[in-house]
């Protein structure tokens, strides 16, 4: 038994690294989350927000991307780069919201894989090698 003034110190190997703008606690390499974790939330909102905005330009509501930013408040740049989400291979935007895979790259690099080939993007994003 410990007394009133004993100190218990217990250690965890953690890291703090940034993730989109925000510092995260990393676990240990060797710990593996559950599947419905995995994935973070920012990366699945911004996939549905841009398939919104998709769905309301190709109905008409908005001709360009700069009356789309001014209509929802954002840069115009913001909404260009997001919008680009909704452009994603089929097969990665499955995995990504379906299949609830943890990406690769951040948020800010997927975002610019939509002009890429379906199979660099599958690459990139889930850190496959052929």
């Amino acid at each position: 038994m410990t007394k009133p003034n004993d100190t218990i110190r217990v250690l965890t190997p953690l890291t703090v690294r940034k993730k989109n703008g925000r510092p995260k606690i990393m676990p240990p390499a060797d710990y593996r989350p559950s599947e419905e974790l995995a994935q973070d939330p920012h990366i699945l909102r911004a996939i549905g927000r841009a398939w919104g905005w998709r769905r309301r330009m190709d109905a008409g509501e908005f001709a360009t991307i700069q009356e789309l930013a001014e209509a929802v408040g954002l840069a115009e740049r913001h909404v260009s780069r997001q919008l680009r989400l909704a452009y994603l291979a089929p097969e990665v935007l499955k995995r990504l919201t379906c299949g609830r895979e943890a990406s690769a790259v951040s948020l800010y690099d997927l975002c610019f894989l939509a002009g890429e080939t379906w199979g660099y993007q599958l690459r990139t994003a889930f850190g496959l090698i052929e």
